[in-house]
């Protein structure tokens, strides 16, 4: 019997990874075609990488700084750690196999990870295999942010190796894991809550009368430790750089309490998009049957575990919502450090957590029989089929292949026609993304980056200050956290991302055109056509088109 269990999971754990397989496939057989998320990806680390490894600075000083960027203004350490093997993905392949690899190592470590934590710490009876094979599938397909690597979908392999430590284990795979880990994730996207959450778990431990299990206690700032030390530049940054940047003006308590209340809810039922988890038509009705069930049998005690879970779930949609509540807004002023440091991320453990439910959730259906015995793996291959239709070329199919959006041979044209070297002169992008000319080596006025010096971002507004001043929404966007230090326009608002099939023209643009030209800038390329750009100092060169790019270039000459 049990032989027969054994090789019935070995054939899902098997489909489970040609799902997987499947899942990738588009990356791999349309490469530069396929389609991928635009935000915090294409418009910004994907371009970093390739900036980064250009610049001669991969293993640059903590004081060095990225020449093309802002006037060579931009910290090094914006770039984060050489120590994160990402960046050397990047700096060795192309940019599509790069990203192609990084999706395909996370996804299968999501896998493993979470198969090893429910098979043996939550679900060790062989007879719910379906139930741990086809969460673990769910699990690794969810949509993370793709440069956050394990920071998130890791969770569930170290939470396998501490609890082997905290139960007593001595083998040298859960400290290799522990190990590993911090090379592919990072440690202020998603382990900085996850480690100080399992820190809490150690002292409830001690609390509880369990005693101090010093070696568990160990492993946690042995994982801490090497997170340090490899992340030195943050460190580094945190503590010692006393240089003013744009962090500084970052302010993020400003929400109503209503706001908050809503935002909760929000946060609960729809998650957020840089953890999305796509758990609300299929997990969040089993895991309320599956409460149900329990409050019916009143076995709270023997799903403690779930009971915990559904809790803390529910608390952190909380704490991540009343992180922006306005309350706050006495101790931001007090403790500076509270507005630089994000701590409303404790929310990035809740794919973890909400996988987790998803699994006993199920394990309650199957226990409570007939019916729900059945439903089980038809559920789990409903919450599959969910993020299967998740998958990136299903989302983003209207949205520029990666091949469009960085239009490398357009801004070949581009680079060609002015017939400078690219250092001696500076450029800006209007109605489109600064990442797009960096990807290309253009040297950029403009960038997307939430660490640079605030001496720029003042002298930068200079430029701006007028279309700033026609909207509210752009004046606080920017000058309350500034991250996209962009060429605004009043009239096109928060949107950078105008396609060469669009008809709109910028007609009041308001642009102080000499601080332009003292920081070095000469050339816009615009999305857009700007009717008064007489008005402004600004000489259409040129329109470049290209079949193979997402954009019509306006070339403007400052003069």
């Amino acid at each position: 019997m049990a032989s027969l269990e054994k090789k019935k999971d070995s054939r899902m754990i098997a489909g489970a990874l040609i799902v997987l397989a499947l899942y990738l496939s588009p990356l791999v057989i349309l490469g530069e075609d396929a389609h991928i998320r635009v935000h915090d990806n294409l418009d910004s680390n994907l371009a970093w990488y390739k900036v980064l490894a250009n610049s001669g600075e991969m293993m640059g000083d903590v004081d060095a700084r990225i020449p093309q960027i802002i006037n060579g203004q931009l910290q090094r350490n914006a770039f984060g750690t050489e120590y994160t093997l990402i960046v050397w993905l990047y700096a060795l392949l192309p940019t599509m196999a790069a990203y192609t690899l990084s999706q395909a190592i996370t996804r299968f470590a999501a896998f493993l990870g979470m198969y090893l934590l429910l098979k043996k710490h939550l679900l060790p009876d062989s007879r719910m295999s379906s139930i741990t094979v086809l969460s673990a599938l769910a699990f690794a397909l969810t949509p993370f942010w793709p440069s956050g690597m394990l920071s998130t979908l890791g969770m569930p392999l170290a939470l396998w190796a501490f609890l082997n430590i905290r139960n007593g284990e001595r083998g040298w795979v859960n400290y290799l894991v522990l190990t590993l880990l911090p090379f592919y994730s990072s440690i202020v996207l998603g382990f900085f809550f996850f480690i100080t959450m399992m820190g809490i778990f150690w002292l409830t431990d001690v609390l509880r009368g369990r005693g101090w299990n010093w070696r568990f206690l160990l492993s946690i700032a042995y994982m801490t430790f090497v997170y340090l030390l490899l992340d030195y530049r943050l460190v580094y940054s945190f503590l010692f750089d006393q240089e003013p940047n744009s962090r500084d003006e970052y302010f993020h308590a400003r929400l109503s309490f209503f706001d908050s209340v809503r935002l909760t809810f929000k946060n609960y039922l729809l998650g957020h998009t840089h953890v999305l988890t796509l758990h609300t038509l299929v997990i969040l009705p089993v895991i309320f049957t599956a409460l149900f069930m329990i409050w019916k049998r009143n076995s709270w005690r023997e799903e403690k575990v779930f009971t915990f879970l559904f809790v803390l779930n529910f608390l952190l949609s909380l704490w991540y919502a009343f992180w922006f509540y306005k309350g706050w807004l006495p101790l931001t002023e007090r403790f500076h450090f509270l507005d630089t440091f994000n701590f409303a991320r404790y929310h990035f453990v809740r794919p973890l957590i909400l996988y987790l439910l998803f699994a006993l959730g199920l394990k309650v259906l199957w226990h409570a029989g007939g019916g729900g015995k059945k439903a089980v793996s038809w559920l789990g291959a409903a919450q599959v089929i969910v993020l299967l239709l998740g998958n990136d070329e299903i989302v983003y199919r209207n949205k520029p292949s990666v091949k469009e959006f960085y239009a490398v041979e357009q801004f070949s044209d581009v680079k060609d026609y002015i017939g400078l070297s690219q250092e001696e002169y500076r450029v800006a992008s209007l109605g489109l993304h600064p990442a797009i000319s960096q990807y290309n080596g253009f040297y950029t006025l403009d960038t997307y980056n939430n660490f640079y010096p605030l001496t720029y971002k003042r002298q930068f507004r200079k430029i701006i200050e007028k279309e700033l001043e026609k909207s509210r929404r752009l004046r606080i966007y920017f000058d309350e956290w500034g991250g996209r230090c962009y060429l605004y326009s009043a009239e096109l608002g928060k949107h950078y991302s105008f396609k060469k099939t669009s008809r709109k023209k910028i007609e009041k643009l308001e642009l102080n055109t000499e601080q332009f030209k003292q920081m070095g800038g000469r050339y816009i390329l615009s999305a857009l056509p700007i009717q008064n750009a007489a008005d402004n100092r600004l000489e259409l060169e040129k329109v470049f088109h290209s079949d193979t790019s997402a954009w019509k270039i306006h070339l403007y000459r400052a003069i």
